[in-house]
């Protein structure tokens, strides 16, 4: 892949996470008024709608293609199921500590299951963008039911990354986005439906709460599902996954821009040990690449033939 791709790459996710970030103080709200799994699968749905709408005319599915995104998207649904169970158990910031550990679980799985090697700098980045999300969010920590079952969460997260970086080409970009976001519309509908209350999906009840859903939607849905499949056929799982810590950090800029709080030095050290990570895992492989041109030149030069001068 050529560098200029792998950069913009790198930006596409760091987009996706800025819009994932975004919507925390947002949702915050909005779930005061709407049931979590409710608001989900209305999310979900408007997502997918969008999607079908924008791509028919480019979708070319084959079987394998189809099997692959109906995968993707049951991984995906699940894990914001478990996701959502277990933040009505535990704390928000220990959710979001340990939701964040797919950090660790995508090296991890990736090294276990597929045999993929992952270089030292690579572990120091995980390592780092670990130890930033605690410090963003951890005050208090204890293993409960709510906790086991983000964990579980955060696994499959990983497990979504991997395959999606081993499933994602550039020529099937959109019909794998289509798939997987028509897939987890369905899930989490399940979900609502067969959740405490009654079988009904509770809709907005206001304009701003409608505003707020579409943009979770098409914004933070179908444009952030995009990105990602796009950006996975480009870049590494691992990497990827060290770049999508920054969701937290983006979380708090939001926070204090749009929020009304204030900057804490738990969020300046904490962002800036994920900012350490990601810079890591975006300037390794740029020396890999230039230290492996420098030794192709090198064997360019030590194999080229000298030039014999003209006879007189």
């Amino acid at each position: 892949m050529s560098p200029r791709r792998n950069h913009l790459a790198f930006v596409a996710i760091l987009a996706m996470t800025a819009a994932w970030g975004s919507t925390f103080f947002m949702i915050k709200d909005v779930v005061t008024r709407i049931p979590v799994t409710d608001l989900l699968a209305v999310r979900f749905a408007i997502a997918s709608l969008v999607l079908v709408l924008v791509a028919f005319r480019q979708l070319r599915m084959s079987a394998a293609t189809l099997a692959r995104g109906v995968g993707l998207g049951l991984l995906y649904g699940v894990a914001q199921i478990l996701q959502t169970v277990g933040l009505s158990h535990t704390a928000a910031s220990v959710s979001g500590f340990i939701t964040g550990l797919y950090v660790v679980a995508t090296p991890l799985l990736a090294a276990l299951i597929f045999r993929v090697r992952v270089s030292a700098v690579t572990w120091i980045a995980v390592g780092l963008a670990t130890g930033g999300l605690g410090v963003l969010s951890l005050q208090g920590f204890a293993l409960g039911y709510g906790e086991l079952l983000t964990l579980g969460a955060a696994i499959i997260y990983a497990g979504h990354i991997i395959a999606m970086g081993r499933w994602s080409t550039p020529e099937t970009t959109m019909s794998l986005t289509v798939v997987q976001m028509v897939v987890i519309a369905l899930v989490c509908t399940v979900g609502a439906l067969i959740g405490p209350g009654d079988w009904r999906i509770q809709l907005p009840g206001s304009g701003g709460d409608w505003l707020v859903i579409v943009y979770l939607a098409v914004v933070a849905g179908a444009l952030t599902m995009f990105l990602q499949t796009w950006a996975q056929a480009r870049i590494e799982p691992t990497r990827a996954a060290v770049v999508m810590s920054m969701e937290p950090v983006w979380a708090a800029a939001f926070a204090v821009a749009l929020g009304g709080e204030r900057i804490s030095w738990r969020m300046l050290l904490g962002g800036l040990a994920i900012l350490t990570a990601m810079y890591l895992v975006e300037l390794a492989p740029r020396r890999s690449l230039r230290a492996a041109e420098a030794t192709l030149e090198a064997a360019d030069d030590l194999t080229a033939t000298p030039e014999r001068p003209h006879s007189p």
